[in-house]
């Protein structure tokens, strides 16, 4: 596929850090790794510029805290849950390299002996220059998810559009896990977000995107191909945002 087929030049793809996880949820899985790597490679020679936010749920949560009555405050589970996103960004990144692609990590809290800073500019310097940039830590602050994070460094780096990537096929009116019988949304407006109380990304990233007119794509990872068809425009997932614009 060449470049002038893409739909979007520049897409956040946003991964959970169970994404990297087994079965269990828990950890770092090799072939996980190996598998999603594959499949950025598949969307990077499209020619799409890709820019990765990843969560650290396979390592640590922040509610497990409070669960088990456990002397930590809430910013200090914050700012450990950043740790985590760099711990699986750094693990992501050998993943990409291994399929031949060039990579940067690029931290929003210094840990230069690892990573980059984040600094807007050279982020996409590396992006134009062909690299995948990986983007941990969020936005290195407390209190702020890392949906908000890919929502955005999305409007920093001037993307596309916000590809959620999730293990089920899209956004359903109910869980499609627990209930066989779920509807899945094929498109959303942002309002149908609120009004209908969709789970899809917290609020403050939902309304970051909304208020730039910045689109997400929700769509299932797990199946083979996937990002480089919503790189590449297909119908896949749901799409949330002005109609005409998928």
């Amino acid at each position: 596929m060449s470049s002038t087929a893409l739909k979007y030049k520049r897409v956040i793809l946003k991964l959970s850090g169970e994404s990297l996880a087994d079965e269990s949820g828990r950890g770092i899985s090799g072939r996980e790794s190996a598998d999603i790597a594959a499949q950025i490679k598949q969307a990077h020679e499209s020619g799409c510029q890709i820019a990765i936010v990843i969560g650290g749920g396979n390592i640590l949560r922040g509610g497990q805290f409070s669960e088990d009555n456990m002397v930590v405050q809430e910013a200090t589970a914050h700012y450990m849950g950043m740790m985590a996103t760099v711990i699986n960004s750094l693990s992501l990144q050998d993943a990409v390299e291994a399929t031949g692609l060039q990579t940067r990590v690029m931290s929003a809290i210094p840990v230069d002996k690892v990573a980059e800073t984040f600094i807007r500019r050279r982020a996409i310097r590396h992006l134009e220059k062909g690299r995948v940039v990986i983007l941990a830590a969020g936005i290195g602050n407390p209190f702020v998810t890392t949906d908000t994070a890919a929502a955005q460094r999305a409007l920093e780096l001037d993307a596309d559009v916000v590809l959620k990537a999730t293990r089920v096929d899209g956004v359903y009116d109910s869980d499609p896990e627990k209930n066989p019988d779920a509807v899945l949304f094929e498109s959303l407006s942002f309002s149908d977000i609120v009004q209908k109380k969709l789970r899809v990304m917290d609020a403050t990233a939902i309304a970051l995107c909304e208020e730039h007119a910045k689109p997400i794509l929700v769509f299932n990872f797990k199946k083979d191909g996937n990002i480089v068809r919503a790189v590449s425009g297909e119908t896949v997932g749901t799409w949330i945002g002005a109609a005409q614009t998928r």
